[in-house]
């Protein structure tokens, strides 16, 4: 069987994405690969494909147990013997696993990396031909990378210790090229053939917003959303659990996922979101690795990341069957502060690193976190800001998201800035300096205790800008520091002090323009009578696609993608045939589904006899 023929009735597709094919190529040919392909781009066909053609079997190295559980019951949902050996297993479903297993009935295995120096795995390496390894998450074996995990580092002893060395491919979706030196030397590949594909996701929005107030701003998101289901992540457990409890206080549908939980309720909460029995899940960075639910549509980040890493990945979870997706962050200037906090909390903690590695890391994380500062308040497109980090070209207007959509306008705040200058001046001349907030409110007249005491009410600067809120004096701020017209210090309690430049504001009343957003209408939520007939046959079709998922006890996804229904929505296919034409519908889905779909199809088309096929 060749391996279009593989994609096709097994997977549904009658082509490769971009990089797929040479990467199984190369695998078939028998190298070593590493693939570093966004989240979305199709990382598992890379190795799920050649494994179906190789003589023997696969064993798939991931760091999750959802990761491992969605991608098995997709894989035997298509018609593939799959099965994965990890902690969830009951003791009498391990052993028939093993059992089977040993026996090799499975083409993939999947594994977790803490298994793989058990007197269980070494019987069973010894027992059937492994003719590839495979390290999905890859970048998880670099200390350098943003998500380390010590037990990747025995994976390359695993890997010598088999028989034969079978072929072995590494996966990740980002990965600096400190990082991909890493992965090649610490899991030992062997000259791989290394493919890069580009991190543009062409149908993910980028915006970032900067609200007053982030709950009720969050709120207005999740309304426009209606029952579609997405992730709000939070930069602490303490914020989860707050925003949580207030979104189920308010009426959502919504459940948490932290590392602070036990066990068996960051299970059921999972399982809960997977399902779709719960809508929203809000959760800290602990969750979302591995996860393959393809109908997120959209990732909010309550919180600015620690680095666009981190932000990229995450924000990558929406959208992954191409269907289009929103990764909305809701920025505020504390988020900075705190994320330096963790920063330099984390550095203490880790005692696995000499003081030397402990200032690199430090040094290189504070970079980072710049980076992101500055993707969150920049005035350029955002895609191209973050392709270009990861060093893809991009055009410098994509045309899909907020900064390309909305646009910017030019305002003076030369005077504005003279006064925001003048205040720190006056406040250097009493042998001080303060961050943000003093200086924020001295300008605005505030009356709190230490700014009185400390006799900044008598400045001359005090009050001078009463009248223009606190977050356009924040903004204004960060826009001359960033210029250089100020400078804001990198302590852990952070001053602005005056530059060079600031003298130019002052003495040469230079003229200063900065780019704010423009004020565009808030968008009208659709009438019921202006949902298209399509539309209604997509929610019929999704509701049949819950009710065939419950009943087989498998998420929604697993039976089909959205972007699979929107393609029956076009197609309008009433017999079997027809119905393989659909993307992501192979032949077993096609024996197990077309007849409940085609017919439900076909009575849709009879109570819309005016709605024509492939309109």
């Amino acid at each position: 069987m060749d391996k279009l023929r593989v994609l096709n009735e097994y997977f549904g597709h009658r082509e490769f994405r971009s990089g797929q094919e040479e990467l199984i190529d190369h695998i078939i040919d028998g190298g070593d690969v590493l693939g570093i392909m966004p989240t979305g781009a199709g990382k598992s066909l890379c190795y799920q494909v050649p494994a179906i053609m190789l003589n023997g079997v696969t064993i798939v190295i991931s760091p999750l147990i959802s990761l491992m559980k969605d991608q098995v019951s997709a894989l035997v949902t298509a018609g593939v013997s799959a099965a994965c050996i990890n902690s969830s297993l009951l003791p009498e479903e391990y052993y028939e696993v093993m059992h089977r297993a040993c026996r090799g009935e499975y083409k993939l295995i999947y594994v977790a990396p803490e298994r793989l120096g058990t007197q269980e795995m070494e019987r069973l390496v010894s027992s059937i031909k492994i003719a590839m390894v495979t390290i999905d998450e890859a970048h998880c074996v670099s200390q350098w990378g943003q998500d380390f995990r010590p037990s990747y580092l025995h994976i390359a002893e695993f890997i010598r210790s088999l028989p034969q060395r079978p072929i072995v491919s590494a996966f990740t979706a980002t990965a600096t090229d400190t990082v991909k030196e890493d992965i090649v030397r610490l899991l030992g590949l062997h000259e791989p053939f290394s493919l890069v594909t580009g991190f543009d996701r062409h149908n993910l929005y980028f915006s970032v917003l900067k609200p007053k107030n982030k709950y009720a701003e969050l709120k207005k998101q999740l309304d426009g959303f209606g029952d579609k289901c997405g992730i709000v992540y939070c930069i602490s457990r303490k914020s989860v659990e707050e925003i949580c409890d207030k979104l189920n206080a308010d009426g959502y549908s919504a459940t948490r996922y932290h590392a602070g939980l036990a066990d068996a309720e960051r299970r059921a909460n999972q399982e809960d979101f997977i399902y779709d029995r719960k809508r929203i899940m809000v959760a800290t960075n602990a969750f979302g690795m591995g996860i393959d639910k393809s109908n997120v549509s959209f990732v909010i980040h309550y919180n600015m990341p620690k680095n666009i890493e981190s932000y990229y990945q995450e924000a990558g979870r929406a959208g992954r069957d191409g269907s289009p997706a929103q990764c909305i962050l809701l920025y505020g200037p504390m988020d900075v502060r705190t994320n330096n906090f963790m920063i330099e909390k984390s550095r203490e903690e880790n005692d696995d690193l000499s003081d030397e590695e402990k200032e690199i890391m430090l040094e290189r994380d504070k970079q980072r976190l710049k980076d992101m500062t500055i993707y969150s308040t920049t005035t350029g497109c955002l895609r191209e800001f973050m392709l270009r980090y990861f060093g893809d070209k991009a055009q410098s207007y994509c045309g899909n998201c907020s900064n390309c959509v909305n646009g910017f306008e030019d305002v003076d705040i030369t005077v504005d800035s003279q006064k925001i200058v003048s205040c720190v001046f006056r406040i250097k001349q009493k042998g001080r300096y303060f961050g943000k907030s003093m200086v924020i409110d001295v300008l605005r007249g505030s009356e709190n205790d230490r700014l009185i005491s400390l006799g900044f009410d008598k400045l001359s600067t005090y009050g001078i800008m009463k009248d223009v809120p606190v977050q356009t004096i924040r903004a204004e701020i960060d826009y001359l520091a960033s210029n250089g017209y100020l400078c804001c210090t990198d302590d852990e309690y952070p001053v602005i002090e005056l530059t060079p430049l600031s003298a130019k504001i002052l003495k040469e009343r230079i003229p200063v323009q900065m780019k704010l957003p423009k004020k565009t209408p808030r968008s009208k939520r659709l009438t019921d009578e202006q949902i298209s007939v399509n539309d209604l046959l997509f929610m019929k079709l999704k509701s049949l696609r819950s009710k065939l998922a419950s009943e087989a006890k498998v998420p929604a996804y697993v039976v089909f993608s959205d972007a699979a229904l929107r393609d029956m929505c076009r197609l309008l296919p009433v017999t079997h045939d027809e119905f393989l034409n659909v993307s992501g519908v192979g032949k077993r889905k096609a024996e197990q589904y077309s007849d409940e779909f085609c017919r439900l199809i076909s009575a849709h088309l009879s109570s819309h006899p005016d709605k024509k096929k492939y309109d």
